[in-house]
């Protein structure tokens, strides 16, 4: 069982006030044209996908957590109702109880930690071209979003077949058409994720952020909204590298079926492999506290 082995550093009412009030607004920046867009019931097929696929709700972004291992001096009220939240040294303080954390969810903690420690310590691999996205829809008449395919469903075809599908992500490869997962050069399951992610992997590097929410208050609010904003970067890259036409939309494809598109997926694969793993190693220090 993880047990607690920091001490905490003290946050004077006004500094930490004032953190949680920047964490609010640039939250609400972020989310702010998709709460406009769900409002006026608009779906937008890139970024709908990190509020439906990991199904948490803008409002949980504006939620500041100091982290592990701080005490927030007079912080009466609200925060002290909520979950995983203890009195501190001082009257009126409150402190992340991460050892009552590690207690009710040591087996998610346990493997957190373990995914984020073998996916950094993993070279990445860049020989994917976002295939995993045209697996999806090969030898499919009624593909998954109401959006057209750029080349048209034999072109798309043509496009799979002339490749090898080399996804190492689980929950990419699990959504492969049957036609398409016989292809795929390493038959996935969720018992062997652990020892398949890796840090090139685009899903992966998005998956830093639902790891993030996961682990709640352990997690400070500005690594949060970090790992949001990377996921969100990362998940345009992922739409535009697809088989699908998303100009109307504003995104220009990036043409993977091209030795030009390629190089080019690969190039932005590869700052967000280094974006992913520094964000994954600033987790890891935040659960230092933490004998896991």
């Amino acid at each position: 069982m993880p047990t607690l082995t920091a001490s905490a550093v003290h946050l004077a009412g006004d500094l930490w006030r004032a953190r949680e009030s920047a964490h609010r607004a640039r939250a609400d920046s972020l989310t702010a044209q998709h709460r406009a867009r769900a409002a006026r019931g608009e779906p937008h097929p890139v970024e709908d996908f990190l509020f439906t696929y990991y199904s948490y709700k803008p409002a949980l972004l504006r939620r500041w957590h100091p982290g592990l291992g701080v005490e927030l001096q007079d912080a009466g009220g609200v925060r002290g109702e909520w979950r995983w939240y203890a009195p501190g040294s001082a009257p009126g303080s409150l402190i992340v109880d991460g050892a009552a954390f590690a207690r009710e969810k040591g087996g998610l903690l346990q493997t957190v930690v373990r995914m984020l420690r073998a996916t950094v310590s993993r070279p990445a691999r860049f020989g994917c071209f976002g295939l995993h996205e045209w697996a999806m829809v090969y030898r499919q008449g009624e593909h998954r979003h109401p959006v057209p395919l750029r080349l048209g469903p034999d072109g798309t075809n043509a496009v799979v077949e002339a490749h090898e599908l080399r996804c190492t992500h689980y929950d990419a490869f699990r959504f492969f058409t049957p036609e398409a997962a016989p292809r795929n050069d390493v038959r996935l399951s969720r018992a062997t994720q652990p020892a398949r992610e890796q840090p090139g992997c685009l899903h992966a590097g998005m998956d830093v952020y639902r790891w993030a929410v996961k682990l709640g208050p352990l997690v400070p609010g500005e690594l949060l909204l970090d790992a949001f904003e990377l996921a969100r970067e990362i998940r345009t890259l992922d739409m535009a590298g697809s088989p699908y036409d998303l100009r109307s939309w504003g995104l220009d494809p990036v043409r993977i079926e091209t030795a030009a598109g390629k190089a080019e997926y690969v190039r932005r694969q590869r700052a967000f492999a280094q974006d992913a793993n520094a964000l994954r190693e600033r987790m890891l220090d935040a659960l230092a506290g933490l004998a896991v």
